[in-house]
């Protein structure tokens, strides 16, 4: 009987050990990017679009998650959290797609406030001003 303990607990031992090499092996998968968001799209807002990111890097969103100023995500006042948003820039035609995950902009005429992520991809870091002319657009319902 002691003798068919110890084969099993060798045995056991040896599955252990291979599950544990084998979770070693795997990497953490990336952070996605939102979704692309469909062609047939409607247009959801127009106006200017800010960017936020430093200062508010690892606070809580609205949405209750941690800011994270190198995601694709953005502010805007009333659609719901999680919506994807292509923000399209109307002076050099580049889009972004941004999942919303806290409310803003409370500037007027400001209708989305962008991650540092999605303010770059947008061009608006390279602009000097830090705003630009956009159009938001979203899937039908």
């Amino acid at each position: 009987m002691a003798r068919r303990l110890a084969v099993l607990l060798l045995a056991l031992a040896a599955t252990v050990a291979a599950a544990e090499e084998e979770d070693q092996d795997r990497s953490p998968e990336p952070l996605a990017a939102p979704a692309a968001v469909a062609q047939d799209l409607r247009e959801v807002g127009r106006g200017l679009a800010s960017w936020y990111g430093q200062r508010f890097h690892g606070r809580r969103t609205a949405s209750g998650e941690r800011f994270d100023m190198h995601e694709l995500t953005a502010a805007h006042r009333t659609l719901p959290f999680g919506t994807v948003v292509r923000v399209q820039s109307l002076v050099n035609g580049r889009t972004v797609d941004v999942r919303i995950n806290d409310r803003g902009p409370f500037l007027r005429k400001r209708v989305i406030d962008l991650s540092r992520a999605a303010a770059e991809a947008l061009g608006l870091l390279e602009a000097g001003t830090g705003t630009k002319p956009v159009v938001l657009k979203v899937e039908p319902r």
